[in-house]
């Protein structure tokens, strides 16, 4: 039965990540990344029929993807899978997936500035790479200008000028935007100095030039010279894109794993917990006191299946006055997201609580206090049990379960982060 692009993209979401390609051996054929994995995939099934997306799809049979926090995550994961693994079809269009580099040429007489995709061993000086290729081109256009660094392709030397028949009309010379070494004007030495402020550009802190011009640009704008004005803003867009240099990372093929398992649990947990989309961001809550003394509540949250520490959040006891852990969840439930609401922030995409069938009615009677609807469960230690608001009976999945290990993952973590918060509250307590 011919597969449809339903079957292949119906359970993959609107997030960014890498997508990884299978032919019908299990062999990875491309590696690709994406804003949204779901819309990139899906066009895949509508290419043309001598496009590259053509090719790749009639030889595909299956696709793992793996989320990541951003784009630019998206794009770092992706560079070292296809290093490492060396897919066919990237190795095929590789030079249309490589990210441009700058490059200076400090081995030439009088060095250039020129925008290269290959670092060879020439002595010159490389820069990047740089993931924005329209301001890296704005950028080498206005290092030329402030720099007057010559922007002509003529090969010469300082011993061996050009003839001056082929030079002397130059306009970039007669504009002051050069200091015209090919007509002899300026010394190899005293050009190079010259350059040594570049040099610094690219290695040195970059936010002192960037406030500078976010001032100037204010106040042309208040000017009205608004020409002047987008000049420097295409200026700072370039500081930016510098200060975004490509950092490399490595990732083994354990790691490589990893993602794809992290996915494949999440992708697990929205099928049987029958979920409208991924719990890309699930938060869990645990209780911790000492026979009802300094009680607290933790609450922790992963991204993706992996822990986000920023996100954690501590909770004091404040309305429980006896040994009542229902009620303690209650209350950090309704904190947690009657702040959010107030904040104006995200909910998570699935609320999972320690403990069984009592301790999650207690926290769903704190979002039906609030108003609002969030998928939750919660997850009993002795058996592992699935509880699901709503439903009578608990789910078991299997030992063996990925979607069931990222539960227990994310659940001990509450746990821990719980017992850390409340040993520093008795710590504090025995001193005083």
């Amino acid at each position: 039965m011919q597969r449809t692009v339903n079957d292949y993209t119906v359970n993959i979401p609107h997030l960014p990540g890498v997508y990884i390609m299978r032919d019908s051996a299990a062999n990875i054929i491309y590696v690709g990344k994406a804003k949204d994995l779901k819309n990139r995939i899906s066009s895949y099934f509508h290419s043309d029929t001598d496009s590259k997306a053509f090719s790749i799809i009639s030889a595909m049979k299956t696709i793992n993807y793996i989320l990541c926090a951003s784009e630019r995550e998206a794009f770092l994961v992706e560079r070292q899978l296809i290093k490492k693994i060396q897919p066919y079809f990237n190795a095929m269009w590789k030079d249309d997936k490589t990210y441009p580099y700058i490059k200076l040429t400090v081995a030439e007489d009088f060095p250039r500035l020129v925008m290269t995709r290959k670092i060879i061993k020439d002595g010159a000086l490389y820069f990047g790479p740089y993931p924005q290729l329209t301001y890296i081109k704005k950028l080498i256009l206005w290092l030329n200008k402030i720099f007057k660094i010559r922007p002509c392709k003529i090969n010469f030397s300082e011993k061996e000028l050009p003839k001056l028949d082929k030079v002397k009309s130059c306009l970039y010379y007669h504009t002051g935007l050069c200091f015209g070494p090919c007509m002899g004007k300026i010394s190899s030495a005293d050009y190079k100095n010259n350059l040594k402020e570049v040099e610094t550009f690219f290695n040195g802190k970059l936010k002192k030039l960037a406030d500078t011009w976010q001032k100037e640009m204010l106040e042309l704008s208040n000017k009205q010279e608004y020409e002047k004005a987008k000049e420097i803003r295409d200026r700072l867009f370039a500081i930016q894109s510098i200060s975004q240099r490509v950092a490399i990372r490595e990732i083994s093929i354990e790691d490589i794993n990893q993602y794809v398992s992290k996915t494949d649990a999440l992708q697990e947990l929205r099928q049987v917990l029958k979920l409208h989309k991924l719990p890309a961001v699930m938060e869990c809550f645990d209780i911790s006191n000492t026979s009802g003394t300094n009680p607290v509540a933790s609450m922790v949250q992963f991204v993706n299946g992996k822990p986000n520490k920023s996100g954690y959040r501590k909770f004091k006891i404040k309305t429980v006055h006896q040994i009542n852990d229902f009620a303690m969840i209650k209350e950090a439930v309704f904190r947690r997201y009657s702040g959010i609401i107030r904040r104006n922030e995200q909910f998570p995409d699935l609320i999972v609580i320690d403990g069984g069938k009592i301790q999650l009615a207690y926290a769903q009677s704190a979002l039906d206090e609030i108003g609002i609807y969030i998928p939750m469960i919660s997850l009993a230690k002795q058996e592992e049990e699935v509880f699901m608001v709503g439903k009578p009976k608990s789910l078991m999945l299997p030992r063996n379960s990925l979607g069931l290990r990222l539960l227990q993952a994310i659940r001990d973590e509450a746990h821990r982060f719980a017992i850390t918060f409340h040993k520093q509250l008795r710590a504090k307590a025995f001193i005083k």
